[in-house]
């Protein structure tokens, strides 16, 4: 079935592939992650295993491998013709999709395949929550109901950051995020040193350009993830990862979320739909869902969770 508002008429710009036959695209190998690294990759409240490792995102590595490796015999080439000596620059993935759709996993994972190729051993993970305006800049502001919409992250800072990885700047250094404290780490910075490939992940990495700006982050994307599902669906599992981080994480006096960990569930199951509704559920539909055309790929869940179509963008 198709998921809403994505055409697949004859004038897609995508190729549909159900599991089994994405499956099928790569050659059988054996599981590349132990059940330790599973639990490690796997967020609250996805349903990654085994399984779906070996039948989407091996194949999908692969392919992106072989998209890093083209790109780095096409820079090749391209400094030999010019006969300049230009900086290594990385393959650069976006990663996007809404709250609770899972798209940390596929980060996570992609990360951890891509690291063991030979041809691309350095991979970092960036997480765009490093870029989100400090909680007193956001409350200052009176947008702190408006967290993960695109106008509370530093735009400007993380284009800044974008545009120096692929200028082959290094190292550069990416803002820390904690979500035990919902803030960034004063003080704290992550270093980025001559990478192969970087996952960018973000609800909104994958959206154009803002009205006062002439780029965006995604057109220095050399591929982008969307990770898709029916926002009904979406919508429950935000709401059963709440009950579960309420039942456990929210119970660290530190947290931010501490505030919760006293309710009982069906309170904390009608705080989580507040949340969804006047939050999360607007900034899909508002931002997040008009940005999945722009994907290269995109990797489609059911209501179980799990991923069972994949869609190419034709080349």
């Amino acid at each position: 079935m198709a998921s809403e508002g994505l055409s697949h008429e004859n004038g897609s710009p995508f190729v549909e592939y159900d599991r089994k036959t994405w499956a099928e695209l790569a050659p059988s190998a054996p599981l590349p992650l132990s059940d330790e690294e599973l639990a490690r990759v796997r967020s609250v409240g996805d349903m990654l295993d085994a399984k779906e490792v070996l039948e989407v995102y091996q194949p999908l590595a692969r392919l992106l491998s072989l998209y890093a490796e083209g790109a780095r015999h096409i820079h090749s080439i391209t400094r030999q013709f010019l006969g300049e000596n230009m900086s290594h620059t990385p393959f650069i993935i976006g990663v996007a999709g809404s709250v609770a759709v899972g798209k940390s996993t596929t980060s996570r994972v992609l990360a951890e395949l891509l690291s063991r190729n030979p041809e691309t051993p350095k991979v970092a993970l960036i997480a765009t929550d490093g870029f989100l305006l400090p909680l007193k800049q956001l409350t200052k502001d009176g947008i702190l109901e408006r967290k993960g919409f695109p106008e509370s992250y530093d735009r400007r800072a993380l284009l800044r950051f974008v545009s120096q990885l692929k200028s082959g700047v290094s190292p550069v250094s990416a803002p820390v995020y904690s979500h035990l404290v919902y803030d960034r780490v004063e003080g704290e910075s992550l270093p980025v040193e001559s990478p192969d490939i970087v996952i960018i992940e973000g609800l909104n990495v994958l959206a154009p350009p803002a009205t006062n700006s002439a780029l965006a982050i995604s057109d220095l994307f050399d591929f982008g993830i969307y990770v898709d599902a029916r926002t009904g669906d979406i919508a429950r599992w935000y709401e059963e990862r709440f009950v579960q981080l309420q039942q456990g994480a929210f119970s660290d006096p530190r947290s931010y979320f501490h505030k919760y960990a006293a309710l009982a569930e069906p309170e904390a199951r009608e705080e989580a739909r507040r949340i969804w509704r006047e939050i999360n559920e607007p900034n899909l539909l508002e931002n997040i869902l008009p940005t999945r055309p722009r994907a290269s790929l995109i990797l489609r869940k059911e209501s179980d969770h799990r991923i069972n179509t994949v869609l190419l963008r034709k080349t």
